[in-house]
């Protein structure tokens, strides 16, 4: 049995074990962990991440046609494909000073709103679940499931399970209705991304400059209906994952600490305002502002800034432990931004991707993974910022800002009200998420079903905005440009985990340089 107690004051001798995983495959088999652990403490007294794939993106885009980064950047991942194809459009079309026509940039929004709620209900209800679910549970805490069994669901007029067990038996794997429906749903929502975006993951329809899809009525009539479908499943998976949540805190305390970091909470924003983007770096504190999901920093529960431009020139990549290369001797590819702003030379427009194989050593190098970091001119510090928060970045920045006010979604300075339609069964539903304590496992995994519901809601407004548009006869979804001798361009956009960036530079109309950075 499993409890969450008090550690001793007094110290044991220790009894340290080394302890080492690898690969770890939950999704691919490049991550490792090598730890040594002080059983007799109960203490972490080592760990190193690692990992053993060189990626190479950085070195073998350099001298391509930046018109294919797209596509060729949807291949980084088989999960959050369109994502980067998403960000690499937003940094191509800085670069050739084009803005696509509204509806373009409505189709994207409405592509990206279909993949958060894909990825987020098939992660939690048939991954993340699986560790509360009642065959879990009874094998490692049965007094935790015997006190469910007893405890009442709060919520269960919405959801319909009369105990907080009836709901962890439901989130039994390939048994329970909700991990079941969960998976038909996921079927739904990536039909609704097919119908914006073409095929998953990797988009055939987005281009820099808007996109190759048929903006006929059907289009998102068709989109709307699946929409609907999914309503009231969004509502009940709130609805449960609160009353399950909320259960763990009680039954258990302590539990909080399970995953809790400082709150430095990274979030680069999402779903563009066609009325006012212009993906010029001039405008980009302007129109970043106006995102449907606020960009920001966030460094112990404080909004540090949601100045995108701030943002972009705070990036910094360290080497780390990372088998590379340094390159601040070579020639820096930017110097400033084009607001005349000096652009650091670990800056990603700057960095050169030189990679030394070698052996493993945890005292040194050990990792081709390099060390991404924020710096913070108020401390001089250079922040390892959470930035695979994902849904509790994307609802702590926007909550903190207070921007985002839609018929739908608003933003309070401490909350975020989500406004769902009537459903098959339920009535309409606010939901609000509030700023929570702690940043902590349980509540990176409450922020996702709520970021579902707050998909869904925005994904109603850019349904309407559409359908107007075409109502209006403004069906127009491609605008031409020209491919400059030289510029310089930046993407921003939350790819499902967290934070995503893409930066490019194209001289003599190649790209001499490009760096994504995913979560």
């Amino acid at each position: 049995m499993t409890t969450t107690e008090a550690r001793p004051t007094e110290r044991k001798p220790p009894q340290l074990v080394d302890m080492s995983w690898d690969p770890i495959t939950r999704i691919i088999g490049n991550l490792g962990i090598y730890t040594k652990i002080d059983f007799a403490n109960r203490e972490v007294v080592e760990c190193h991440s690692t990992s053993s794939l060189f990626r190479g993106y950085s070195v073998f885009m350099k001298g391509k046609d930046p018109r294919d980064a797209g596509f060729i950047t949807s291949r980084i991942c088989g999960i959050c494909g369109d994502n980067h194809t998403t960000c690499s459009d937003y940094a191509q079309q800085m670069a050739y000073g084009v803005k696509p026509p509204p509806l373009a940039d409505y189709i994207v929004n409405l592509g990206e709103a279909a993949e958060y709620m894909f990825d987020h209900t098939i992660f939690q209800d048939n991954l993340v679940f699986v560790d509360f679910c009642e065959a879990m549970v009874k094998a490692t805490n049965p007094s935790v499931l015997a006190r469910a069994e007893r405890t009442e669901a709060p919520r269960g007029d919405i959801h319909g399970y009369r105990t907080i067990a009836d709901i962890m038996k439901a989130f039994n794997p390939f048994e329970g209705e909700v991990y079941k429906e969960a998976l038909k749903v996921s079927r739904v929502t990536r039909e609704m991304f097919c119908l914006m975006e073409g095929r998953h993951v990797h988009p055939s329809t987005l281009y820099p400059g808007g996109v190759g899809t048929m903006p006929q009525p059907n289009t998102f009539t068709d989109y709307l209906s699946r929409l609907m479908r999914v309503i009231d499943f969004v509502k009940k998976a709130v609805a449960m994952n609160d009353d399950v949540f909320d259960f763990f805190y009680e039954a258990l305390p302590g539990y909080e600490e399970v995953g809790r970091r400082r709150v430095l909470l990274g979030c680069w924003g999402a779903f563009q305002d066609p009325k006012t983007v212009d993906y010029r770096y001039e405008t980009m504190n302007s129109w970043g502002k106006d995102m449907y999901v606020t960009p920001g920093i966030i460094v112990d529960g404080k909004l540090v800034t949601n100045n995108l431009v701030d943002i972009n020139l705070g990036l910094r990549i360290l080497l780390g432990s990372s088998y590379y290369e340094d390159w601040v001797n070579e020639e820096p590819f930017v110097t400033h931004d084009p607001l005349g702003n000096p652009v650091d030379m670990r800056h990603p427009w700057n960095q050169t991707t030189v990679p030394v194989p070698q052996k493993r050593d945890f005292d040194d190098k050990y990792s081709w993974v390099m060390s991404p970091r924020w710096f913070d001119q108020r401390t001089g510090d250079h922040l390892a910022l959470d930035t695979g928060g994902g849904p509790l970045a994307r609802l702590w920045s926007t909550a903190l800002s207070g921007l985002v006010d839609t018929p739908y979604v608003k933003s309070t300075g401490h909350s975020v009200r989500i406004s769902l339609p009537k459903g098959e069964s339920l009535p309409e539903t606010t939901l609000e998420w509030r700023i929570p304590q702690w940043s902590n496992t349980i509540e990176r995994d409450r922020a996702r079903p709520y970021f579902v519901a707050y998909a869904a809601a925005m994904a109603l407004q850019f349904l309407e905005e559409s359908m107007g548009l075409i109502r209006a006869g403004e069906t127009k979804v491609f605008e031409n440009y020209e491919v400059p001798d030289e510029a310089i361009g930046c993407g921003f956009h939350e790819a499902v985990r967290g934070v995503l960036s893409h930066h490019l530079v194209i001289k003599d109309k190649k790209i001499a340089n490009y760096h994504p950075y995913p979560p």
